[in-house]
């Protein structure tokens, strides 16, 4: 039997594709942004405003957004978590802050890209 290998996707930093990493060790199940969430439209009804979270989880049906940016860079991406709680209020979503992502680097072992967070390189 053939193993059919996975084609991993073209994740936007690093700390993403090592979050892919540990689900699959774990054996849960993911998707990488598989749903953008419109938060603002102007009078015409263009999109303004859209939102797509980092991971899927659809057995624990939860959304995850990871950031690594500093905290007070983190403004948008807030804002962007409270429309979406506003207008999808069915949506269940956890956004893992810089210090969520770089704990669990190191819980796992993933020091070198927990080093590039603590030291400020990862944006």
């Amino acid at each position: 039997m053939t193993e059919i290998a996975k084609q991993e996707p073209a994740f936007s930093h690093p700390s993403e594709a090592e979050f892919a990493r540990i689900l699959d060790y774990y054996g849960i199940m993911w998707e990488y942004e598989p749903r953008t969430f419109i938060l603002e439209r102007d009078e015409a009804g263009n999109i303004r405003e859209a939102f797509s979270p980092d991971f899927y989880l659809p057995e624990q049906d939860l959304f995850i957004e990871l950031t690594t940016l500093r905290p007070k860079l983190n403004r948008i991406k807030n804002h962007k978590i409270r429309r979406m709680k506003e207008l999808y209020p069915e949506v269940n979503i956890k956004l893992f802050k810089r210090r969520h992502v770089r704990d669990m680097m190191i819980k796992y072992g993933i020091d070198e890209q927990a080093r590039d967070i603590l030291d400020g390189e990862a944006q």
